[in-house]
């Protein structure tokens, strides 16, 4: 099993009791969920450090509140501000790339990995091999290094928890000690906005519909990315790793309600589910307090009031992103390291108006069709691959936009 957990389980029943945290992407979406969870439960946590982007504000508020031994921004702009936000609270206060990874080597016994896309991956690997238990909220991390980053979990016995809704709902109902039983794992998708619109719509598409998800709140570029079932693909790549199951071994099927969270079927015809209200506090939850459970804020379902839940096959169609996913999984090496880099820019240029909702799966396929697939034997390799993919990707918005401005 990719994932420990009989081991860890009695390791983490005897820690001490108060555990420290540090949190790698703390103002964003699962950042403010899991600084959330941690003011409720103050007696229990002490806060290492704080990893932030660019939210100066926002990062200064939670250090306030939560009073860390260091907080950092990715970016080097604003240390000046946040520095003086912070005058004379004893925080240490860093900025720069250097300093998040000094963050992530601080010595805390559990980390949230949430600095979204591939530059979560060095940090996380950090954390890893100091061999506590990092909570993966960051699946580009799998995605782009899958291989590599199991490797490491291995060597420097680490604990990876999911903190993906989908991917903690299996963790919760995986029987590792059966696993031979293990037919399939079944991923959920809620559809996103555009389940129902034609492709003429999608191609009308604005970056408001698009990350207007119809159950969950969260950031705009994971929000598209649940728009176009990226997302979907992204989270069938990092399932695949952390249970170290076959490709064809896992489903995706479209349930709009999002209360069934996934589900794993066995040999005996059963299927497992976890349920749960749209809310990423629960997994949140339950990997901060893993192996025992805490209480979160989340709302409690009333079946009654759900009345029905509803499944689809999912439309390739329309939602080609889950295709190339699968594709590039298969081959393996470096293909899913430019879907992802290709996808990161896309999505950026279409919330920057560049290029249409449409386009983000054109210009991935565009990029995996103009790039060789080669090996990934390292971190420089997935680094270098990653650089190209979007030198390569930005090109071609570059032509669609120049084309789109002359019409």
């Amino acid at each position: 099993m990719a994932i420990k957990f009989a081991a860890d389980a009695e390791s983490a029943a005897t820690a001490s009791e108060v555990r420290t945290v540090t949190i790698l992407g703390s103002t964003g979406s699962i950042g403010c969920s899991t600084v959330d969870l941690l003011e409720r439960n103050r007696e229990l946590y002490q806060v290492e450090a704080l990893v932030a982007g660019r939210n100066t504000v926002k990062l200064a508020e939670q250090a306030r509140s939560l009073q860390p031994k260091m907080v950092v921004l990715s970016e080097e702009a604003g240390y000046q501000e946040l520095k003086e936000a912070l005058s004379g609270s004893g925080i240490e206060v860093a900025a720069g790339q250097d300093a998040v990874l000094e963050a992530a080597e601080r010595p805390a016994e559990w980390v949230m990995a949430s600095i979204v896309g591939a530059a979560g991956l060095e940090p996380t690997l950090r954390a890893i091999r100091r061999g506590v238990t990092v909570a993966l909220a960051n699946k580009e991390c799998l995605v782009c290094a899958g291989a590599l980053m199991m490797e490491e979990v291995k060597a420097h016995g680490a604990t990876l928890l999911p903190v993906d809704s989908e991917h903690n709902a299996i963790f919760q109902v995986f029987e590792t000690e059966r696993r031979d039983a293990i037919e399939r794992i079944i991923l959920t998708a809620s559809g996103g906005p555009f389940r129902q619109s034609t492709k003429a719509d999608m191609e009308k598409a604005t970056p408001e519909q698009a990350v207007a998800h119809p159950n969950w709140s969260m950031g705009a570029k994971i929000s598209v990315d649940s728009a176009s079932m990226m997302n979907k693909g992204l989270e069938l790549i990092e399932a695949a790793y952390l249970f170290d199951m076959p490709e064809d071994k896992i489903e995706v099927v479209v349930h709009p309600q999002s209360i069934i969270h996934s589900m794993v079927g066995y040999s005996d015809g059963s299927v497992l589910a976890q349920l749960g209200s749209p809310d990423m506090r629960t997994p949140i939850g339950y990997s901060l307090a893993w192996p025992e459970r805490m209480h979160t804020p989340a709302q409690r379902l009333d079946f009654a009031s759900i009345a029905q839940l509803t499944f689809e096959k999912p439309d390739l169609d329309r939602f080609p992103a889950l295709r190339l996913a699968r594709e590039c999984f298969t081959e393996g090496g470096s293909a899913p390291v430019i879907l992802n880099a290709a996808n990161e820019i896309a999505v950026q240029a279409f919330l920057d108006r560049k290029i249409g909702f449409l386009d983000i799966a054109h210009v991935v396929d565009a990029c995996l069709e103009a790039l060789p697939f080669h090996p990934v034997t390292s971190l420089e390799d997935v680094k270098q691959i990653d650089r190209t993919a979007r030198v390569q990707a930005t090109c071609f918005i570059d032509e669609r936009f120049a084309i789109a401005t002359a019409s």
